[in-house]
């Protein structure tokens, strides 16, 4: 056995195999002093008989590159999309595919994963399996009211929201007030402006959507109240109005998350001088958005799924 202290890895390991290969002792015995295990002596055993001393020169550990490995220049896109628009591993994987590229959603998740660009979230949400009913366009439209963020001029404007359930196609107007009158024009030119018919709206409980929690109480008749205007206007048009439970946004789904899209692509990027310069960008974006893959129509634009629908 060795009387001097290896000075390298190879070393150190012959000083443990050479005394079992010329049968000085054997594994068991050298077992009880190695501080490697008998595992480790075995296969260093084996290495030496088979390559010799070059066997036991230590390897890199580093896992060898895969031959079907994602080009650098398809990660460097990924990154730079991802970076860019914000976007899921799917619709990145959608715009490559436009852009003659092939790549599965999975492998496009794992880079932005890799390069640390995931969103972060304090709690895991619970997920429930719903029975969703198809629907086609026109069915339902979710509607809601968005503050714009930030004053301009010192005034406060709003965007009401149109969001019809089947198609994802939107429809979007800012006004100077948040009151029933703005509420009866944004219908109005909803009706106008849709490429199909409106049969039913569905808002939240809002004293410009409805009078059902205030209004019924203080009527003189509260056996025969007064209908609201909006559901004065409902009527007239032949339009069913649904209400959501009151402190159920989730219920209004569709419109709420597009709102944070709203908030995150738009009014995060974006800054107005006159209430005509939001109205003008506000068109645009909204232009864009009917223009966008989503992931809720496997692949297709609202405005696709207006067409097929």
């Amino acid at each position: 056995m060795c009387t001097q202290m290896p000075e390298t890895i190879k070393g150190e390991r012959l000083r443990w195999v050479l005394p079992i290969v010329n049968k000085e002792i054997k594994i068991v015995g050298m077992a009880r002093i190695c501080p490697y295990g008998q595992r480790t002596l075995e296969r260093w055993v084996e290495t030496y008989r088979k390559h010799g001393e070059t066997g036991l020169e230590p390897k890199s550990t580093r896992p060898k590159t895969h031959s079907n490995e994602t080009p650098i220049w398809i990660k460097e896109r990924v990154i730079a999309l991802r970076k860019e628009r914000k976007q899921c591993s799917k619709k990145i994987a959608w715009d490559l595919a436009d852009e003659g590229i092939t790549l599965h959603h999975q492998t496009a998740q794992k880079i932005i994963k890799k390069e640390g660009l995931t969103r972060k979230y304090k709690a895991r949400k619970a997920r429930y399996d719903y029975v969703r009913v198809p629907l086609k366009k026109g069915e339902m439209v979710e509607i809601d009211v968005k503050f714009v963020p930030d004053k301009i001029g010192g005034k406060r404007y709003y965007q009401f929201t149109a969001i019809d359930c089947a198609t994802h196609w939107r429809y979007l107007q800012a006004y100077e007030l948040i009151d029933t009158m703005s509420a009866l024009l944004f219908l109005k030119e909803l009706i106008r402006v849709a490429d199909f018919k409106v049969q039913a709206i569905k808002t939240d409980n809002a004293a410009i959507f409805t009078n059902r929690y205030l209004g019924y109480d203080r009527s003189s008749d509260p056996l025969n109240p007064r209908l609201h205007a909006l559901d004065l206007l409902c009527n007239e048009l032949g339009i069913a109005h649904y209400l959501i439970d009151p402190g159920k946004p989730a219920q209004n789904g569709k419109v709420e998350r597009s709102h944070r899209t709203d908030q995150e692509k738009f009014y995060d990027e974006m800054t107005f001088t006159s209430f005509t310069d939001l109205k003008k960008k506000l068109r645009t974006w909204n232009n864009q958005y009917n223009d966008t893959k989503h992931c809720g129509l496997d692949g297709k634009t609202p405005n696709q799924a207006l067409k097929l629908l």
